[in-house]
């Protein structure tokens, strides 16, 4: 068996080389998604340094949201009633300030891993300072700052070097004066911190002189930290919350894990799209390959080889195969978990501070699947092949065996009730989920992972579509190309199984990619239909990514030809009353707000919301209509929200809607409400009436990333919040397309040079090396048109199938009319270009070297 294996090798060496780069290309694909999704673990759990590791005791003011470790609290505490008192060694005021930071070059420097960017005082006692000056001094006057290594880096900054610092109220310029690590980390948990004089912090908080949000505090010696909490909880009473240090510290590691295991999972659905197509692919491919040897395994059968040592040759070679191709594989992985991971940069989560993975589970994982998919596409062939007797083997070398479609039928009806796992949770979700972008977007991964499960149904049922297909194609290639059409014909309808194993590799990379098309696309339609309805200010002022600061309204309203200039700034509160109802068995789910800023008085001016909400009054509050209906309110009622100031009671004025999603999506406050529940809320953009846009972009010119853009390019930039990430979707799925190509191009390319035998005698008989052409381009008309067809009717039904479950006017299952006709242009370029070579080859083989061929 190992002499024969040998000789297969060297005889078979181009149509293993195609097999061999199809799986390395394959298990590169699966290598490099499970690395993307592991670096992405690693960048979230793995920062898991904290700024209160010397701290002992946190004295907070007022209360904190129990939902974010990371949130201010929203009281205020003084320093001198905690620093002094018995046990108390030192103690330090503490403030945090949400910022965005960009360097000389003017583009915004992202934290790491979705984190935030937060404005801290320097510490300038040792006993509690976690800050280590790796480069330069402690910031110490006005104007200074020390930024940890992650800014550093990523800005490609040093000491001396300048920073815009984009506060909630104001932009400033500051000079950096120090870099700094948090034991040992470029970053904290929370993400990047900007370290200023403590008076220069406190300000920017607009905390009064002597008061701050918390008071980290050092036990005195002999004094433990559990003791100093107790003490100090009971003697500055209720208007504090006093925590260990190290409870907080132990929840901010909980907290990074469990995040790091979310973002891992969601990567990991994305990834499953990638790691499908691969296995698909090598399935596809490998089993090909073995099919095209059955007459020589038979023939071992004839001469004496048993039917387990045909299996176990099979099995050896993809074996042999399998190893190979996992080592190239594993080669190939990190380039592309590199490429993934710069598309991620690109839409705001950097994980680029955790470095490549090398555990087992990053390299054993890829490889074993690698194994375990030649093995499992070898299995099934190497069974039939061990069955087969000479004589049938020596008609099976032009033919398929149609005898056996029950089979095949129940095992397309096994994998598509497989689908159901996925589709049946999805509907039951849709039917007990309130309706809302977290749930459209949930329905969306799971329902697609029901359709590639689907995409597997129709690879098995294909070859029962080719002899109608190939009966439509060879009766235009009779009218077009004679006697050649009808040849073509024939082989068409003879071997089903090879054309619809180029069309089933067709057909996946076709599905994944025109259904993300006609979603993406029918999304963007929606967005600028409904962001034009309601925008009705001319220009936008805004900038790349970060928030703004309050001072570009001022500055743009003084603008000739200005009539209106107002904020929206917006901000996050809790549902605190009425409570959250909960959904059966399990803990409600609070329920929060995105609030919306905006003057009352330009409203009108600058947006058409749908309903009839009156302008709202300070204390006064409006929903949209879908979340009036979550919340379970009437107008009129009084409502509690929690905000960055702590609980605060709001009366809701009424209901209204914002069908575009993007300006005011839940709920609408006037500034005078917003102060209150929030006065560092970010502002998002600057809407504008009136004014030239040349003027407008010159008032803001010495603002870094800030930019004037009219209506619709504004509703664009916009609706590219609710889209984010997708980048990297886009990389996967074209990594994925490319893969399917590849497969099917391997796959056309192997089933022409399977052919060279009957080419040749064609010759011999008087075909012409055009007429072969002509053959091999007719069947190539077959694999388009099946794959396109079966390609494009899973996009559409997926995308229908979205539509039913979701809801959502936003995804429309009917494509542009030039969608298809690109698709299938597309389609056809590829198939066509890779018959070429191999139709050129094997018309021009010799015939008596034909006959040597199998």
């Amino acid at each position: 068996m190992w002499l024969i294996a040998r000789r297969s090798f060297s005889e078979g060496w181009v149509r293993l080389i195609a097999t061999l780069l199809a799986a390395v290309f394959s298990i590169g694909l699966i290598a490099g998604s499970l690395q993307f999704a592991l670096r992405a673990q690693a960048a979230v759990s793995g920062i898991d340094a904290s700024e209160y590791k010397r701290a002992d005791v946190l004295v907070q003011g007022g209360q904190t949201d129990p939902h974010d470790l990371y949130a201010a609290p929203d009281g205020r505490v003084r320093l001198d009633r905690v620093a002094g008192r018995p046990g108390v060694e030192a103690a330090t005021g503490d403030a945090m300030v949400d910022l965005a930071v960009a360097g000389d070059d003017g583009k915004p420097i992202v934290a790491p891993a979705g984190g935030r960017t937060l404005l801290r005082p320097w510490v300038a006692d040792a006993r509690l300072n976690p800050y280590t000056l790796v480069s330069g001094r402690a910031p110490a006057a006005e104007g200074e700052v020390a930024v940890v290594r992650h800014i550093a880096k990523a800005g490609e900054l040093r000491t001396g070097s300048g920073l815009t610092l984009m506060l909630p109220r104001e932009s400033r310029r500051a000079k950096i004066v120090g870099i700094v690590t948090v034991q040992g980390l470029d970053a904290v948990a929370g993400g990047d911190l900007v370290l200023a004089p403590p008076e220069t912090v406190r300000n920017a908080a607009a905390l009064p002189a002597g008061t701050w949000q918390s008071v980290w505090v050092k036990a005195a010696p002999g004094v433990s930290a559990t003791r100093l909490r107790a003490e100090l909880a009971r003697d500055l009473g209720k208007s504090v919350s006093v925590r260990t240090a190290a409870s907080l510290r132990d929840a901010q590691a909980r907290d990074m894990e469990s995040a790091g295991v979310s973002i891992g999972g969601a990567i990991g659905m994305l990834a499953s799209v990638a790691i499908f197509v691969g296995l698909f692919v090598v399935a596809n491919t490998f089993g090909t390959l073995v099919r095209q040897r059955t007459r020589r395994l038979a023939l071992l059968g004839a001469i004496g080889a048993t039917p387990r040592q045909i299996k176990r040759l099979i099995r050896f070679e993809a074996l042999v195969l399998g190893i190979v191709g996992a080592a190239g594989g594993l080669a190939v992985g990190y380039p592309v978990s590199a490429v993934l991971t710069r598309l991620f940069a690109k839409d705001g989560f950097d994980i680029s501070a955790a470095n490549a993975q090398f555990g087992w589970i990053a390299l054993a994982v890829p490889a074993a699947a690698g194994i375990l998919v030649t093995q499992l596409a070898a299995w099934r062939a190497a069974r039939v092949a061990a069955r087969i007797s000479p004589m049938e083997a020596l008609r099976t070398a032009s033919t398929d065996d149609t005898k056996r479609r029950w089979p095949r039928l129940l095992g397309a009806l096994g994998v598509f009730a497989c689908a159901w796992m996925f589709y049946g949770p999805a509907f039951l979700i849709a039917h007990e989920e309130p309706p809302g972008m977290e749930r459209t977007i949930g329905l969306v991964a799971i329902l697609l992972m029901g359709s590639m499960v689907t995409v597997a149904a129709l690879a098995v049922l294909a070859p029962f579509f080719v002899g109608p297909l190939g009966g439509l194609v060879g009766r235009a290639g009779m009218l077009i190309s004679g006697e050649a059409g009808r040849l073509a014909r024939a082989t068409i309808t003879r071997s089903p199984r090879r054309v619809s194993s180029a069309a089933s590799s067709l057909m996946l990379g076709l599905a994944l990619a025109a259904a993300t098309a006609m979603v993406m696309l029918s999304v963007q339609d929606r967005f600028d239909e409904a962001g034009r309805q309601v925008m009705k200010a001319d220009h936008a002022v805004t900038a790349d990514g970060v928030p703004l600061s309050r001072d570009v309204a001022g500055r743009v309203a003084a603008v000739p030809g200005v009539s209106h200039a107002t904020s929206l700034s917006q901000t996050d509160a809790e549902l605190v009353s009425p409570g959250p109802r909960a959904i059966g068995p399990e803990d409600p789910i609070p329920l929060f707000l995105m609030i919306t800023g905006v003057d009352q008085a330009a409203l009108p001016s600058v947006l058409d919301l749908g309903g009839s909400l009156r302008a709202l009054e300070p204390g006064e509050i409006g929903l949209s209509s879908a979340t009036m209906a979550a919340a379970g309110v009437e107008p009129g009622r009084k409502i509690v929200v929690r905000g960055a100031r702590g609980r605060v009671t709001l009366t809701v004025a009424g209901a209204y809607h914002d069908p575009s999603h993007v300006f005011a999506d839940q709920a609408l406050v006037a500034p005078a409400t917003m102060e209150r529940l929030d006065p560092t809320a970010p502002t998002q953009a600057v809407l504008v009436r009136g004014g030239d846009q040349a003027a407008l972009a010159k008032a803001v010119s010495g603002l870094p990333g800030v930019q004037v853009l009219d209506r619709a390019a504004y509703v664009k930039l916009a609706a590219g919040t609710f889209t984010n990430g997708l980048t990297v979707v886009y990389g996967f799925i074209g990594m994925a397309l490319l893969l399917s190509l590849f497969g099917m191009a391997t796959t056309v390319s192997m089933g022409v040079s399977e052919r060279t035998r009957e080419f040749g005698l064609l010759g011999a008989v008087g075909a012409t090396v055009a007429q072969l052409r002509s053959i091999v381009r007719w069947e190539a008309a077959t694999v388009v048109l099946l794959g396109t067809l079966m390609g494009l009717g899973t996009a559409i039904g997926t995308v229908a199938l979205l539509r039913v479950a979701t809801g959502s006017t936003f995804l429309d299952p009917v494509p542009p009319w030039w969608l298809p006709l690109l698709v299938t242009a597309g389609a056809a370029v590829v198939t066509l270009a890779t018959t070429a070579f191999p139709a050129r080859r094997a018309a021009g083989v010799p015939v008596l070297e034909a006959t040597k061929a199998e």
